[in-house]
């Protein structure tokens, strides 16, 4: 039997404090949106309209605008990194930070700081591009960690499919039940890729950044890992794991 939280600890152990990477992604993000006009926080971006026209302003700067990045704009190409670390809401980096959370250190732990931080970025980029791709006319500004935080949880799908976690379903009640990681994962995926099948080019979320960053993310875990060991026994749940 593994003891998730004996390897969530020995990932601490062997990245020198902790899963460092996953740790300073989160802080970015944290700090990042903290001094934004989205935060409501800080005075110096007005309220009201102004403030409005301020969040505006700064999704459009550092988001991903479908129409532009196809259109070869040069400063538009960084806009998929950048957009990584650029949230709409507290709901929405919350969210995002608590997935990344539990499922980022044991990741990084099997990869490595280095490879870990490029996986990251790299399958962060192409899963903002391949929804800019799909939807190459749209001029909805595009937020967000998830694509990356997507290709996290492929990645953990592969290399801890019986690593156990705790979710709540809302056609169970929300009861907290325990089940494998590979079960949440895959219903989550399936929920990603029908909700994707049915969303338009409008405002809402992105759900196809997400099916093309798991896919991603597995795949590459697969490529990368397939010859060498996997987690496969059963491990026991960790106090306060993710709610799909």
């Amino acid at each position: 039997m593994i003891d998730w939280r004996g390897a969530a600890l020995g990932a601490w152990r062997g990245t020198r404090g902790g899963p460092t990477v996953t740790y300073a992604l989160i802080a970015a993000c944290c700090l990042l949106f903290v001094i934004s006009p989205v935060s409501g926080l800080s005075p110096g971006y007005g309220t009201g309209d102004e403030l409005l026209a301020a969040q505006g302003a700064y999704f459009r700067r550092w988001g991903v605008v479908p129409a532009e990045l196809m259109s070869g704009d040069s400063r538009a190409l960084l806009t998929p990194l950048t957009a990584l670390f650029v949230h709409g809401s507290w709901l929405h980096l919350l969210g995002n930070m608590l997935f990344l959370y539990v499922f980022g250190a044991m990741a990084e732990e099997r990869m490595g700081p280095a490879e870990f931080c490029l996986f990251y970025l790299g399958t962060g980029y192409v899963a903002l591009l391949g929804y800019a791709v799909a939807h190459a006319d749209s001029e909805q500004t595009l937020v967000g960690a998830s694509g990356a935080i997507s290709a996290v949880l492929g990645a953990f799908l592969f290399l801890f499919p019986r690593s156990r976690v705790t979710s709540l379903f809302p056609f169970l009640f929300f009861l907290p039940l325990r089940f494998p990681a590979w079960i949440v994962l895959i219903f989550w995926f399936t929920l990603q890729w029908m909700a994707a099948r049915a969303a338009g080019a409008g405002p809402g979320v992105a759900y196809l950044a997400h099916v093309v960053g798991f896919s991603v993310g597995f795949l590459y875990a697969w490529g990368r890992f397939r010859g060498g060991d996997r987690v496969k026994a059963p491990a026991a749940a960790t106090e306060g794991e993710t709610q799909p």
